[in-house]
């Protein structure tokens, strides 16, 4: 993934400071065994295994392309686990690790087309048959202060939707249909529309999608 599409140094500058809000829907962890294998891709400080951990989840691991990030998660929950993706969308872990991987607020800071697909791929490739992947992301939206930025940036980044924010990340909002399309080797099991507060206070409608990686043939 290129240094456009993990933006280390935004994510390592910010680390302590930010506040990230996408609720985590536990209605669809019903079922789940509380040994499930779950990683948190893109953890940032731990936010979500935090609150799967007091759910009874216990089998939890947390990845992020920040250094930074992983230091105030570590500091916030020293027994848990977390590892830094140095390479990022690949991972450490061996095919077929986990029963459930979640994605929350992670495509929007993958601005680039390809490096969304390999990332999907990577988290396809981890998951074991069955499992289930859990996305919540930023739609497109309908403000005027938004589709004046999505027009200002299509040219520079070649996508309807890539847009900069005031203290220095490239971030993107999504059409249902290019997450329909680029979940389209999974099994769609339920989606919900949600409000939620951007990282930088604004609030923006969003999509949350379970899917379930299919049963090998």
């Amino acid at each position: 993934m290129s240094d456009f599409d993990s933006q280390v140094s935004y994510w390592d500058a910010v680390a302590a400071t930010k506040t990230f809000t996408h609720p985590l829907h536990l209605p669809w962890f019903d079922g789940i065994s509380a040994n499930a294998a779950i990683l948190d891709y893109g953890c940032g400080y731990g936010r979500i295994m935090e609150e799967l951990e007091q759910r009874g989840f216990h089998n939890l691991t947390g990845a992020d392309t920040s250094p930074e990030m992983i230091k105030r998660a570590c500091g916030l929950h020293p027994a848990m686990r977390f590892a830094i993706l140095d390479a990022p969308p690949v991972s450490p872990y061996p095919d077929a690790s986990f029963d459930a991987v979640l994605l929350f607020a992670v495509l929007t800071c993958v601005p680039g087309d390809e490096a969304q697909h390999r990332l999907i791929s990577e988290l396809n490739r981890i998951l074991k048959p069955g499992g289930i992947l859990y996305v919540s992301d930023l739609l497109l939206q309908d403000d005027e202060r938004n589709r004046s930025r999505y027009d200002r940036y299509v040219q520079e980044y070649g996508c309807y939707g890539v847009f900069e924010t005031g203290d220095g990340a490239v971030c993107r909002h999504h059409s249902r249909e290019w997450l329909s399309g680029l979940l389209t080797e999974f099994e769609s099991v339920d989606a919900r529309t949600i409000t939620v507060a951007t990282m930088n206070g604004h609030e923006s409608t969003g999509i949350q999608i379970l899917t379930r990686k299919p049963m090998a043939p």
